[in-house]
Order: C-alpha cells, then structure tokens, then sequence
C-alpha cells in the first residue's frame, strides 16, 4: 500500500477544486472503491467518479469522526 496516497472512509468530508454549480466546494463520500460517490453538501446533488479523477480533484479532506468509544 502507498504511504503517500491519503485513505479516504465513508462520510468524510472532501472539498473539491471546482465548486459545484450551486457554489459549494465540500462533497460528502458516500461510496468508495473503483469509483466515488459524494453527495454535494450545498444542494445534496449526487455524482459518480473514477477513483483517478476524484484523487486529482481533492483539494482538501477531513476525515469522518465518530462517538463511538474504542
């Protein structure tokens, strides 16, 4: 596994270069794998994208925090 490569969870927060047409940066990730799903936080729009082009497009991340002891 690549130590460099930033390991991205279900629902952690990600703000793209280019906003969405609504105006918002931040997406929510909703599915992870070959392809992303995010959800857009601004209008709740939803898109797919190849791993390869969500990677390029992250320009910042926040990872998913729970309450969940241990």
């Amino acid at each position: 596994m690549d130590k460099t490569r930033p390991h991205y969870n279900l629902h952690d927060i990600v703000e793209l270069k280019k906003p969405h047409p609504c105006g918002s940066k931040r997406w929510i990730i909703t599915r992870t794998g070959i392809d992303f799903a995010l959800v857009c936080q601004g209008c709740g729009h939803r898109v797919m994208m190849p791993r390869k082009t969500f990677e390029k497009a992250v320009r910042q991340h926040w990872p998913h925090v729970t309450d969940e002891p241990g």
